[in-house]
């Protein structure tokens, strides 16, 4: 098995960057590898919001991942994407002096292009080769209305947030299929019905809405991140929590530096884990929790800790936020190395 996609250096496509706030204005951030077109900030010693930016809607233009507040523009935060990593301003969210703080960067295209794929125009900045796009679009309120994601290949997962009001943001995956949805800013079990996504999966072209205000509000503006799966570099995929903590083994194909999961038979929060913060120092183990639903400081967890393998992550707590006996979980995951490189070269496992 080898992998041909291009993608034997996962992290010129995503990177998680530690820094500490500095209080001043114009905080340049440096070290992410590349440009990055979606910026995930959150800072991990003081309770602050998740504060997400992307290049399709602009530097100043913030939302959060724990609130369903509409889009603010905002100088003080993130003021400028740069070549290699961002720039940040005075506000206590982002930069609040001597607090640490994580950033989870994606490069996309580095440029936007008008997308009439869909039924519905969208602007789009899309990386085909690590299967991320950032797209934006105005809701037409009428179910069955598709979106171009620029992709290439049929989205996985997607998550969608109104710029315009306040409202939640909607999650689709592959894993809970086409009649349901989550929510990023809750801890919500999976929802069922029709019209969040018209009951159609996303194709290799379009995303398909229905006519729930969450997705397609009429004449609202909104913004989607939709990322397809690429062998070594992203897995999306699902597994059933033994209650154990010698737990769930799940097979992504490379050893992940980020992972996401959420519980989806019951409710419960969001949990991030990434291999660049733990409490112990050049070992496997992921142990430092964020929850994309809350605000919360960062918590050392052994209840929900992960061990990070060179195929995929084993559970090694027994939390009901990632396994819980008999509870399903989806969770989106991504490369820190491929299990095996182009060239057909096993990476070494740790």
């Amino acid at each position: 098995m080898s992998y041909t996609n291009g993608l034997d250096k996962p992290s010129d496509y995503f990177n998680t960057k530690l820094y500490t706030g500095n209080g001043t204005d114009a905080h340049a951030i440096t070290g992410v590898g590349f440009s990055p077109d979606f910026v995930w900030l959150k800072g991990r010693s003081v309770a602050e919001h998740h504060t997400l930016n992307d290049t399709v809607r602009g530097a100043n233009k913030q939302l959060f991942s724990n609130l369903t507040y509409g889009e603010s523009t905002e100088t003080d935060r993130l003021q400028s994407f740069d070549s290699d990593g961002f720039t940040l301003g005075t506000d206590v969210i982002v930069n609040q002096s001597s607090q640490t703080f994580v950033s989870w960067n994606w490069l996309a295209s580095n440029t936007t292009a008008s997308n009439t794929d869909g039924s519905i125009t969208s602007t789009v900045s899309a990386n085909t080769t690590s299967g991320f796009s950032i797209v934006s679009y105005t809701g037409n309120g009428t179910g069955g209305a598709t979106i171009g994601h620029g992709l290439g290949s049929a989205p996985k997962m997607f998550i969608t947030k109104s710029r315009s009001s306040a409202r939640s943001w909607a999650v689709y995956n592959e894993n809970i299929g086409n009649t349901k949805a989550l929510f990023l800013d809750t801890t919500a079990v999976q929802d069922t019905d029709s019209t969040y996504w018209n009951s159609t999966s996303p194709n290799s072209s379009v995303l398909t809405l229905g006519s729930r205000s969450e997705m397609n509000h009429s004449g609202e503006n909104f913004i989607a991140y939709c990322f397809a799966e690429k062998k070594g570099f992203s897995k999306f995929g699902s597994y059933t929590g033994n209650g154990n903590a010698d737990g769930t083994f799940i097979y992504t194909g490379f050893k992940p530096a980020f992972v996401m999961i959420k519980v989806t038979s019951t409710t419960g929060n969001w949990v991030i884990l990434d291999n660049k913060r733990s409490d112990v120092s050049n070992a496997n183990v992921n142990d430092q929790v964020l929850y994309p639903n809350l605000s919360n400081a960062e918590l050392s967890s052994t209840t929900r800790a992960i061990d990070t393998v060179s195929n995929g992550f084993k559970c090694r707590g027994d939390g009901g936020n990632i396994n819980a006996s008999g509870s399903t979980y989806i969770y989106m995951a991504f490369a820190e190395n491929p299990f095996v490189t182009s060239g057909g070269i096993p990476t070494t496992a740790r």
